[in-house]
């Protein structure tokens, strides 16, 4: 099996940009209410950006490590595509997770939900671009 590098790259970088995106002008601001920021803070909000500077080099080295998994599952699995594939996985085990993750604290039932969604909404876009990327670039 090969593995087409330039994909898994293409899928890290596309990774931290949707998750720009995604915490960012689509969620940001409940994303901040659920985690208790004050999102018209201004040196709340500059204080969190700061002390996550160093866990985005750690998040892309993890997310590199998971779509080259992700590939080689892929190229396992030759019947289904890799869109098919991704959407498994994310059934299966990233859902589960971020699902368990969402129920099994201490928030509200509606806060609950709204980070299960968030969370779980994401991960779903991803996997779909990872099998999407991964697959047409085998």
């Amino acid at each position: 099996m090969t593995i087409n590098f330039i994909a898994v790259l293409v899928c890290a970088i596309w990774s931290m940009v949707l998750g720009a995106l995604w915490y960012g002008p689509l969620f940001g601001k409940k994303w901040m209410e659920i985690l208790g920021v004050n999102a018209k803070d201004k040196k709340a909000r500059e204080e969190m950006q700061k002390s996550a500077g160093p866990l985005y080099g750690i998040q892309f080295l993890l997310t590199l490590f998971q779509v080259y998994v992700l590939a080689y599952y892929i190229q396992g699995w030759e019947e289904a595509s890799g869109l098919v594939n991704a959407l498994w996985i994310w059934a299966a085990f990233i859902m589960p997770m971020v699902a368990a993750s969402a129920m099994w604290n201490n928030d509200s039932r509606k806060v609950s939900w709204a980070r299960f969604l968030i969370q779980a909404g994401y991960q779903l876009i991803l996997f779909v671009s990872f099998g999407l990327i991964l697959g047409l670039w085998q």
